[in-house]
């Protein structure tokens, strides 16, 4: 196993918060649901133990395996998933070897794109970046190089300020290889409102007509739509007539496993200038 995923595993498992979190999300479903998911924990499909949330960051794996469904169903054979706040890197290459696993089932290719100071967090600039919990310096990039040499030839790092990247990545973006999801994970609110320019291009060819997107730093009982990542969306919202961002409708519903907190994070871009949304005659 790569040396960086492995250091992941071990400080996480070390956690108790973690602990606290399997308790609540697994062992607190029905005893029939646990005793399927060990079944197919077991020997199910890769299908199979992504609807039972048994690959892990299964926010990862519902979004990619959506994407690429709805990818192939309009024929396209590649998409681009994107990750806003690389830090040590642990979900870039989470989500590269997703990639590899959906492409054999789906054969739907993706390209793996992250973006990154390198440098981790700047300083806050006012309440609404919530320097109530984020500070300079954390989540920094320690082994740039390593990092690099571990993600496959489809994967790619792109180091530097948002403002400049995100346009320069949209200016070359090729609307046959469509974005199908974007991770947010950028903790203050200026940097979410850069990174979901990404979403903002005039070709709406170059998204999935629904794109998913995951909002990571919005769990905390502080979080709310007046600062942070929700306010970047508010805003995203009321800016764009024909993209609007709101949570993935009925998600919870339609989960078997219904008590993963990454349910709330999951939304979705609605790209309603896109062709596949137009009237047809």
């Amino acid at each position: 196993m790569n040396r960086i995923v492995t250091r992941y595993y071990l400080g996480k498992f070390m956690r108790a918060y973690i602990w606290e979190r399997i308790f609540r999300e697994k062992l607190a479903e029905p005893l029939h649901l646990q005793l399927i998911s060990l079944l197919i924990g077991i020997s199910g499909s890769f299908r199979a133990k992504v609807y039972f949330d048994l690959v892990f960051r299964p926010h990862h794996a519902f979004a990619l395996l959506r994407a690429a469904d709805r990818a192939r169903q309009l024929g396209i054979r590649t998409g681009t998933s994107i990750e806003f706040g690389v830090a040590g890197g642990y979900g870039l290459l989470n989500m590269s070897r997703l990639a590899q696993r959906i492409e054999k089932v789906t054969g739907v290719k993706f390209r793996v794109i992250g973006f990154d100071t390198g440098k981790g967090l700047p300083p806050p600039r006012d309440w609404r970046d919530h320097p109530d919990f984020y500070r300079r310096g954390e989540y920094a990039m320690q082994e740039h190089d390593l990092l690099k040499r571990s993600l496959p030839d489809f994967a790619e790092l792109i180091f530097g300020d948002m403002v400049e990247t995100v346009p320069a990545f949209l200016a070359r973006l090729d609307p046959a290889a469509p974005i199908g999801f974007v991770s947010v994970d950028v903790d203050y609110y200026w940097s979410a409102v850069e990174a979901l320019r990404v979403l903002e291009s005039p070709d709406p060819r170059q998204y999935l007509k629904t794109t998913y997107v995951y909002l990571d730093d919005i769990a905390f009982e502080d979080h709310s739509k007046w600062a942070g990542e929700l306010l970047a969306v508010e805003e995203f919202n009321g800016r764009n007539q024909m993209r609007k961002i709101c949570p993935l409708t009925m998600l919870r519903q339609k989960r078997v496993m219904k008590n993963a907190q990454w349910i709330d994070h999951m939304h979705a871009l609605h790209v309603l200038d896109h062709p596949e949304r137009q009237v047809r005659d």
